[in-house]
């Protein structure tokens, strides 16, 4: 479990399925993602997220407020596709529930999350992605102290005519990291 101020990023529970899947049929959080999921889908995601944390000691954690112990979505780090342009790399991504927008939540966890990743996992880099259109991710990367390689690329999963298809490709590198 990892602790920061005011959360704890740690190990799935069976009770944070159900307001994932609420989090992920949501149209305003799964806004820029292909298409809303559903429940089934979504609990086969959280499995997964569960069982690399389980094999690999790190990965999408749960993420709840230290206050009240309540799910508030994921944040963390993953091994990047292999088809992705940029691969072999780790990634840091987030998915918060939107009633915890706009309160520094996804920036105090993905800080933790590098923290880990840097100071824990000794990992050289880390990279992050959204779609071209996703201004408020890029923000998120840009306070967390990533840049922009202004390197885009078409996502491999969506035809390159779809609204998501450019991403925008962020990074840090542990020398960074540390001088931030």
């Amino acid at each position: 479990m990892i602790e920061t101020e005011r959360l704890y990023l740690r190990q799935w529970r069976v009770s944070d399925f159900a307001i994932f899947a609420e989090m992920n049929a949501d149209l305003d959080v799964m806004k820029y993602f292909p298409k809303p999921l559903s429940p089934k889908v979504s609990d086969a995601i959280a499995n997964k997220c569960s069982q690399l944390i389980k094999d690999k000691g790190w990965g999408f954690w749960a993420v709840s407020l230290k206050e009240t112990d309540t799910f508030i979505g994921m944040v963390g780090l993953n091994e990047a596709h292999a088809d992705m342009p940029f691969a072999p790399a780790v990634e840091i991504a987030w998915r918060l529930h939107k009633g915890y927008w706009g309160q520094g939540y996804a920036t105090e966890a993905t800080r933790a999350s590098l923290n880990f990743a840097f100071d824990t996992l000794g990992f050289d880099e880390v990279v992050a992605f959204t779609a071209v259109i996703n201004e408020h991710s890029q923000l998120i990367m840009q306070r967390i102290g990533m840049s922009n390689t202004q390197e885009n690329f078409y996502h491999p999963m969506l035809d390159s005519n779809h609204r998501l298809a450019e991403h925008v490709l962020y990074k840090i590198i542990r020398q960074q990291w540390k001088s931030a």
